[in-house]
């Protein structure tokens, strides 16, 4: 296997994890609210839950209403900016770079490879 090739399969992986990221990001983010019990574990698996039905719906290979060109940009800023945001807003603020980071490099990366 090429330096390319393995590096393209890398980013494939690379890209799974960022979504990860991003659900567990707004988990963290809900379970850590300064709130009562019940409402910090609603937001906790709830914040995930709909990240993860709008990329069903909208982000994934087969979605139903799956997003091109310009509004897929925007609905993945806005998706993994919310991952972002969760953890910045929970605090974990070297955390949220880190995830920014990441995504700006691998979906650049997908973008001119062609793996989006």
């Amino acid at each position: 296997m090429t330096a390319v090739k393995t590096a393209k399969a890398a980013n494939l992986g690379v890209l799974f994890a960022i979504e990860l990221g991003a659900l567990v990001a707004v988990a963290y983010w809900g379970f850590t609210r300064d709130l009562a019990t019940p409402l910090t574990w609603l937001l906790g698996l709830g914040a995930p839950v709909v990240l993860a039905v709008l990329w069903g719906l909208c982000g994934s290979p087969k979605a139903k209403y799956r997003t091109r060109g310009a509004g897929r940009v925007v609905f993945e800023v806005v998706w993994f900016g919310a991952g972002v945001a969760a953890l910045a807003l929970a605090g974990a603020l070297d955390w949220a770079l880190v995830l920014a980071l990441v995504c700006v490099v691998s979906k650049t990366l997908a973008v001119i490879w062609r793996q989006v």
